[in-house]
C-alpha cells in the first residue's frame, strides 16, 4: 500500500481519534494514531502517511509545496482538481488536486479557525490573515457554485530592494533615482493600480528608503506591508466577533496612529471613510505620508477618492481642497498580459481653473528609462531638482 493510499483510507479514522483525544497532531501522535488502526504498515509507509496527514490536519494540505515556493505570489483553488498559481507571469494550472470538494472545504475552515475567524453555512465567506502573514479569502457553497473557492496571497518575509525591482522590470532603468528622491523630499504620495499589480510590494520597498531615525506607523486592515526599516509600528484592524463587538476599523487605526508621533503615516489601502482622517492628517504637518488605492489609471485617482469621501460625508469641494494640500504624487502600477508588474506612470497633482485636483503625467514607462511628460518640471520642483 502506498503512502498516498494509506493516507486516503485512514484519514477520517485518524482525524476522529485525534479530535477525541484533544491532543495536538504532532508527527509522533499522528504515527501512533495510524498504527492504532491495526493496519500493517512499514516504517517508511507510516512516515509518509504521517506527513500527508500532518499537512491535512495542521498545514495547508496539498498546497504546502506551492506556498513554500519562493516564486509563488498567489494560490487559487476553484475546484478540487483546479488549483492555480501565479509566479509573476500570470495564472498557471498546476497538477495539485484534492481528494474531493469536502477536502477543500475542511482546509478552508481550518485555515479560517487558525486566523480566529468563523467559516460555516451561517457565515459562508471569510477574509483573514493567517499566522504566517498569508492573506486568505474563502467562499463556501452554495454561494460559491460547485466547490469552496480558496484564495491565498503569499506575503514574503522581506521587502524587495529597489535594485531588485529594477532587475525584475518593475521599475525602469534609472527610475530608482526618481523614487529615492521622492522619499528623501518627504513628499506625500499614493501608489495606485488594480488588484495584484504590486502596490504593496512597491510601497514596502519605498518605505525601506525612509531615514532610519524616522518613525513609521502603519495602519492596515490586514498587515501585509513588510518594510525593511528599523522603526516600524504596525496597527491592524479586526472584524467584530460573533456577538457583534470588538470591531476595529481602519478609520479607528488612523486616528490612533496620529497620537503615536509618526514621522510617516502609512495607510496600507485607502478604501473607505478613513480617507477623511488621512487627508486631514497630511494637512496638519505629517509630511511624507503615503498609502495605496485601487484605481484603473492615475487619472482616475481623484474620482476614486471622491467616491470614498462622499461615502464618509465629505463633499466634493472640501475633498479636493484637502487633497490639493495633502498629496503631491501618484505612482501607478499595471500588470501586463504576460503577468509582469511595472510602474506605468508617475503623475503630479495640480489644481485646475475650477479648483479641482487633476493628475498631470510627469513620467511614463519606457524600456530604457522613464519617458518625460509635461508634468516633469513640476515633479523636479517638488523633489528639489535633485536629478
Amino acid at each position: 500500500m502506498s503512502a498516498g493510499t494509506a493516507a486516503g483510507g485512514l484519514l477520517d479514522a485518524v482525524r476522529q481519534r485525534l479530535a477525541e483525544s484533544g491532543a495536538d497532531p504532532t508527527p509522533a501522535r499522528v504515527a501512533a494514531a495510524l498504527r492504532a488502526q491495526g493496519r500493517l504498515l512499514g516504517d517508511t509507509e507510516v512516515l509518509g502517511a504521517a506527513e500527508e496527514l500532518r499537512c491535512e490536519l495542521v498545514g495547508t494540505g496539498p498546497l504546502e509545496p506551492l506556498l513554500a515556493d519562493p516564486s509563488v505570489t498567489d494560490v487559487l483553488v476553484s475546484a478540487p482538481d483546479r488549483v492555480w498559481v501565479d509566479r509573476g507571469g500570470g495564472l498557471m494550472l498546476t497538477g495539485v488536486t484534492f481528494a474531493d470538494a469536502a477536502s477543500v472545504r475542511r482546509l478552508a475552515q481550518r485555515l479560517a479557525a487558525a486566523a480566529g475567524r468563523r467559516l460555516d453555512d451561517a457565515r459562508p465567506w471569510v477574509d483573514a490573515r493567517l499566522p504566517d502573514g498569508t492573506r486568505m479569502h474563502a467562499v463556501l457553497p452554495p454561494v460559491a457554485v460547485g466547490s469552496t473557492c480558496l484564495s491565498l496571497r503569499v506575503v514574503r518575509p522581506r521587502a524587495f530592494t529597489l535594485a531588485e525591482l529594477v532587475a525584475a522590470g518593475t521599475v525602469p532603468p534609472g527610475g530608482e533615482r526618481i523614487l529615492r528622491a521622492l522619499i528623501e523630499a518627504r513628499l506625500s504620495f499614493l501608489v495606485s493600480g488594480g488588484t495584484g499589480t504590486g502596490k504593496t510590494t512597491l510601497l514596502s520597498t519605498l518605505l525601506g528608503l525612509v531615514g532610519g531615525r524616522e518613525r513609521i506607523v502603519l495602519a492596515e486592515d490586514s498587515a501585509e506591508l513588510r518594510p525593511d526599516h528599523p522603526h516600524v509600528v504596525r496597527l491592524e484592524g479586526r472584524p467584530a466577533n460573533q456577538e457583534g463587538a470588538g470591531l476595529v476599523t481602519l478609520r479607528d487605526l488612523v486616528r490612533q496612529a496620529l497620537r503615536m508621533r509618526p514621522d510617516r503615516l502609512v495607510v496600507g489601502e485607502v478604501r473607505g471613510s478613513e480617507v477623511t482622517e488621512l487627508l486631514a492628517a497630511l494637512n496638519t504637518g505629517h509630511e511624507g505620508g503615503c498609502g495605496t488605492v485601487h484605481a484603473n489609471t492615475a487619472a482616475d485617482v481623484p474620482a476614486r477618492l471622491e467616491a470614498l469621501g462622499t461615502a464618509a460625508g465629505l463633499d466634493r469641494a472640501a475633498l479636493h481642497s484637502q487633497l490639493a494640500a495633502a498629496l503631491s504624487v501618484v505612482i501607478h502600477l499595471v500588470r501586463d498580459r504576460d503577468g509582469r508588474r511595472r510602474v506605468a506612470e508617475v503623475h503630479v497633482l495640480e489644481r485646475d481653473a475650477a479648483g479641482l485636483v487633476v493628475p498631470v503625467p510627469a513620467l511614463r514607462w519606457g524600456a530604457e528609462g522613464f519617458v518625460r511628460e509635461r508634468g516633469r518640471p513640476r515633479l523636479l520642483e517638488l523633489i528639489g531638482g535633485a536629478l
